[in-house]
């Protein structure tokens, strides 16, 4: 289900899985239980507070996420990023979660910017996925516990090992001009 929304994981879980909630209702329950495990830890990526940081004294900056705008906006304010990004874009706001190109086209949109003018840093198959059929530039830095596809990786136009790599040249290899 990565990738998906909140409202196509949801109907999943209900219409699939038999789960005997409404799909609603299960959006609600994870979220909870998601705010709860994330006021206790947050689980960043090594290096993701310097990474944002280091984008932002260049570019403004748009959050594509497929997580619910609850934990977005409560991810934004624990580590202190929400003056970091100028736009974000939960997949529940759009018609289709990744890898449709849905929720990073809609960023695009928010910025002002053509889809061939940003790049997306991507961690995630669906991720790289709806990128790439944005039309962005992407660099992937595959996350390592549920690592991409690589023929999916092979598609973006820079591969990173770390966040601790991502830096201006880094996203400017990837297609921002």
């Amino acid at each position: 289900m990565l990738g998906m929304s909140s409202l196509e994981w949801s109907r999943y879980m209900h219409d699939e899985l038999a789960v005997p909630l409404t799909p609603g209702e299960i959006s609600e329950e994870v979220v909870k239980l998601v705010q709860s495990s994330y006021e206790r830890e947050l689980p960043l990526l090594p290096g993701a507070g310097d990474a944002v940081r280091r984008a932002a004294e260049h570019w403004p900056l748009g959050l594509a996420s497929s997580s619910n705008r609850e934990i977005i906006d409560a991810v934004l304010r624990r580590t202190g990023w929400t003056q970091l990004f100028a736009v974000t874009v939960s997949s529940e706001e759009v018609e289709r979660g990744k890898p449709a190109p849905d929720v990073y086209l809609e960023a695009a949109v928010r910025l002002g910017a053509a889809a061939d003018r940003c790049v997306a840093i991507e961690d995630s198959s669906a991720g790289i996925r709806a990128a790439v059929v944005a039309g962005m530039g992407v660099v992937a830095i595959p996350n390592r516990e549920y690592p991409p596809e690589p023929e999916v990786v092979r598609g973006a136009d820079v591969v990173l090992d770390s966040l601790e790599a991502l830096d201006a040249e880094a996203i400017e290899r990837g297609g921002a001009a």
